[in-house]
């Protein structure tokens, strides 16, 4: 074998011992007559000493060792006599008595350490390179954890794991498939599962009465942080279950695993917050709630008085920073310019200081009383020592744009925590949403989601009023996962579909293998996916999700370190029947 024991299991207990590793070399640094290596595997890092006046060429050979060569060391587990309290292993080292070079090392281009000196650009280029870090690879250990409880957890409620197709029927609605030709089929293609909605339900049909997936999903879409175009859902489906049925059954798993995962108990039901309220009071359908500064309207104590920003806006908001009174005007410019970013989109901020010493100051005391500015705090719940901020403008733009202040103010407060987590659902999410650039509705989930039913009569009335049921699992601001009930009645199914402007015809051939199902006896059923990466990440305190996969994609959905996507041969593309046409950038 070419090692006895691992980098990261000796202890003071093995002192004696004639051990053999075999790893990478992390460092190694000469001190007088001795040459100290640090040597690293994937369970830890265990220090190995080079004695000269005992074995010259041994240390000799030893000093020539490059960072992230392999090697294999034999030698005697001995007390160490200045210990490293940071390392499991830190109270021994190994006093080598054999040296083997495995394999040589090129100067690597970043530090494979916690704190690395490597930019995401050369991290992903050198993937392999990165995950020897130790921080990636317990992301990636967490993952690991964390699925097999979840399918241990599933597994004793009685779902069962069945894998779904890759290859599917594209049925465009919402994000872009990722398209695949076929080859035996010219001019047809496959897509590749935005989710396995349509085949989970299918299974419903089937009598698999609770089924679950740990399961890859593809969505050609504008990326960022917590976005991928390939990413891993926990897919999860019942039969004969209502709304509180699937909220029950899965909220425990959200809490199993927290308990698991970071031994948090939460004892109490999670929190329940409409759509309309989350929008109305944080401007956001994913809210965090690790802190207050909840919206405020105020928009009636502020017409009639000259000032157009705000008498012309159909909404004006205000959030009350606790303590922040002190803000400079330095501080408040930044704020504003902050909101006046393109992706935000304000054009400007308003403020109202209350001073320690009583006094109010304010960026809109020229058209505002001091008594009309102090029933604003009274609404505001401000007092002495606090910053109220104020956004006007269009209704749902200005909400949205208070809620990223709202976020930032947040995070200048030191208010989102990591380490803190705050959970919750949220739930009567309206059925449809309008474009106003196509003139139709669009399914806000998917076009299976069933209708809230005591607003069934409103689908033709007042459509857009119309609520789904529909819920989403927030945690932090973050949007873990979400589904719904979903129609199991064919007459309702088409109305549906008419209501999204879907003929017949179209919708026979996009769904028409799923209605034909319906018509064999399809079960009341509702599920819900959650977002495993972002699940992972949420519990190891990141950000982004591309440090909990082993090989992500970067924000131009490019795979940096393989080179993909590329171009492919002309034989190929004659093979498929495909034909590249010039772009605007070619």
């Amino acid at each position: 074998m070419y090692r006895t024991k691992t980098c990261g299991e000796l202890r003071l207990s093995d002192a004696g011992s004639i051990v053999t590793l075999a790893g990478w070399v992390q460092r190694s640094r000469k001190m007088g007559g001795m040459t100290f290596v640090d040597m690293r595997d994937r369970y830890g890092v265990t220090q190995v000493v080079f004695n000269n006046e005992s074995n010259a060429a041994l240390c000799e050979q030893a000093n020539h060792l490059g960072r992230e060569y392999v090697i294999q060391v034999t030698g005697e587990v001995a007390e160490r006599s200045s210990k490293n309290a940071n390392l499991p292993t830190g109270e021994i080292e190994i006093i080598a008595t054999e040296l083997n070079i495995l394999n040589k090392s090129d100067v690597p281009p970043f530090t494979i350490e916690d704190d690395t000196d490597g930019g995401d650009d050369i991290r992903m280029k050198y993937r392999y390179l990165d995950l020897r870090r130790p921080a990636i690879r317990r992301n990636l250990e967490l993952r690991h954890k964390m699925a097999f409880e979840i399918r241990r957890y599933l597994d004793d409620k009685g779902f069962i794991e069945v894998e779904t197709p890759v290859l599917i029927k594209s049925t465009p609605e919402g994000a872009r498939d990722f398209v695949v030709p076929s080859r035996m089929n010219p001019g047809e293609f496959y897509a590749l599962p935005q989710s396995p909605q349509t085949f989970k339900q299918l299974l419903m049909v089937s009598g698999f009465d609770r089924y679950f997936q740990i399961v890859k999903c593809f969505r050609d879409e504008d990326l960022r942080a917590d976005r991928q175009p390939e990413f891993t859902q926990i897919d999860c489906e019942m039969s004969f279950v209502q709304q509180e049925d699937v909220l029950q059954m899965f909220e425990g798993l959200v809490k199993h695993i927290f308990k698991y995962v970071k031994d948090i108990d939460f004892t109490e039901p999670f929190p329940r917050m409409t759509w309309a309220d989350a929008m109305k009071y944080y401007g956001s359908d994913k809210p965090d709630t690790r802190f207050e500064m909840k919206f405020v309207e105020i928009k009636d104590l502020t017409v009639g008085k000259g000032f157009a920003v705000l008498d012309d806006a159909p909404y004006v908001g205000a959030i009350c920073a606790k303590g922040c009174a002190n803000y400079t005007r330095k501080q408040l410019d930044q704020l504003t310019d902050f909101v006046k970013r393109p992706q935000i989109g304000a054009k400007g901020l308003m403020w109202v200081k209350l001073e320690e010493d009583g006094s109010i100051k304010s960026s809109v005391s020229k058209f505002y009383t001091e008594e009309e500015l102090r029933t604003w705090a009274y609404r505001c719940e401000a007092t002495k020592g606090d910053l109220i901020l104020i956004l006007a403008g269009e209704t749902m733009k200005t909400r949205k744009q208070l809620c990223e202040l709202r976020l930032e103010m947040g995070s200048r407060m030191g208010l989102r925590d990591p380490q803190k987590f705050s959970c919750l659902w949220v739930i009567d999410f309206p059925l449809f949403e309008w474009d106003d650039e196509t003139q139709r509705y669009y399914a806000m989930h998917h076009p299976f989601t069933s209708p809230n039913p005591d607003d069934i009569d409103k689908l033709d009335s007042a459509t857009g009023d119309v609520r789904a049921t529909a819920y989403d699992m927030v945690v932090n601001g973050n949007e873990l996962g979400g589904g719904s009930i979903r129609i199991h009645d064919a007459e309702l199914q088409n109305k549906m579909f008419s209501l999204l402007g879907l003929t017949q015809e179209d919708a026979q051939y996009k769904f028409g293998f799923l209605m034909n199902a319906f018509k064999y006896g399809a079960p009341p059923h509702g599920g819900l996916a959650f977002g495993f990466d972002r699940f992972v990440s949420i519990l190891a305190g990141l950000d982004s999700i591309r440090d909990v996969i082993a090989f992500p994609k970067n924000n131009s959905g490019r795979d940096v370190m393989i080179d993909a996507p590329s171009t492919i041969d002309q034989s190929q593309l004659d093979e498929l029947a495909l034909a590249i046409l010039p772009t605007n950038k070619d």
